[in-house]
């Protein structure tokens, strides 16, 4: 694509991220349609200037329009951005493939694909192989960005010239955007992390204070760090914004969903009961069983990822999970 300025984007999915996407690029273009599924999220969006489901209360440029028409949103549209979650991409992409081949498509979306095992971008890739993929990421909470709070991410792209596109596209004031080549590091980061905020959502439940949070961090960055070596991602990627950036804000930030799930499940609560109270997708539910399968397919060594994989899905008890950590051989830590 030889697009010099991104005129019309279009969001895909109206939750609480593409929202706030779709309301940074109102800031910065001359033409942003977000699409969602809910009659009331629309209507709401173009005559209140307000997602009232997901951010009540936050008022959006009157720039930004919806609609429910996705192939009328996607018409003409220079850059994609997709924000609907992973396990739901093919069924909505799919088949309105034939209208991305030449946009560049901007991914929002964090998570490893159930039963493939792909990321995102691989993803895409089998759907639409002519687009050209981007990933945003890092510690940015959809709610702060919306509110034009200062925020920090990563754009990483195969193409520098695409990535620099979204970049200066994007940053503004209170927006600031940085490049990178590595895709696949800046989607495990955004994946795992999830996994790790669960984790960490669980020790706080559970009461045991901020040493052993902070210990969970850590080790979950590691675990992160194997899978990344595995699939050839950059070392760096790790300690950035994609990495430790978003996975500290995740693990510890009021507003993390993965989190929230956690801090339940180290309460005592069944998990159909967490997901009925939290009202919206937490994706390291679904990441923690295609991260499992993938490392033991791979023979890479992630405990931390194990124990969450064996909550969520064996009825495992959190203080179990936590014996069973603790209780491990000893290792050198780099080993």
């Amino acid at each position: 694509m030889n697009t010099k300025i991104i005129r019309k984007v279009a969001v895909v999915g109206a939750g609480s991220w593409g929202t706030a996407l779709g309301n940074l690029f109102a800031d910065q273009c001359e033409e942003v349609i977000l699409w969602g599924r809910d009659n009331d999220v629309v209507q709401g969006l173009n005559v209140r200037h307000e997602n009232s489901k997901y951010l009540k209360g936050v008022p959006l440029s009157p720039k930004l329009k919806a609609t429910n028409q996705l192939e009328a949103a996607l018409e003409g549209a220079d850059l994609v951005v997709g924000s609907v979650p992973t396990q739901q991409i093919r069924g909505v992409m799919g088949p309105v493939a034939s209208k991305l081949r030449s946009a560049i498509i901007l991914n929002s979306s964090k998570g490893i694909e159930l039963g493939t095992h792909l990321r995102v971008s691989e993803i895409y890739q089998e759907l639409i192989p002519e687009a050209q993929y981007a990933i945003i990421s890092g510690p940015s909470f959809a709610l702060e960005v919306a509110e034009r709070l200062p925020t920090a991410v990563t754009v990483a792209c195969q193409s520098r010239e695409v990535g620099t596109l979204i970049q200066k596209q994007l940053s503004n004031s209170y927006f600031r955007v940085y490049t990178s080549t590595d895709v696949s590091g800046v989607e495990l980061a955004g994946a795992l992390k999830n996994v790790v905020a669960i984790a960490t959502g669980v020790v706080t439940g559970l009461g045991l204070g901020y040493n052993a949070q902070a210990a969970v961090i850590n080790r979950g960055i590691a675990e992160i760090m194997r899978m990344g070596k595995r699939f050839g991602a950059e070392p760096l990627t790790f300690l950035g914004l994609a990495g430790t950036g978003d996975l500290i804000l995740t693990c510890t930030g009021p507003l993390s969903r993965n989190r929230t799930l956690g801090v339940k499940l180290g309460q005592g609560k069944a998990l159909s009961e967490i997901q009925r109270e939290l009202g919206g997708v937490a994706e390291g539910v679904y990441t923690a069983q295609s991260a499992r399968e993938l490392a033991q397919r791979n023979e890479i060594d992630m405990p931390i990822t194990e124990q969450v994989y064996q909550m969520l899905y064996q009825n495992k008890s959190a203080r179990q999970a936590l014996i069973d950590l603790m209780g491990r051989d000893l290792k050198e830590e780099w080993s």
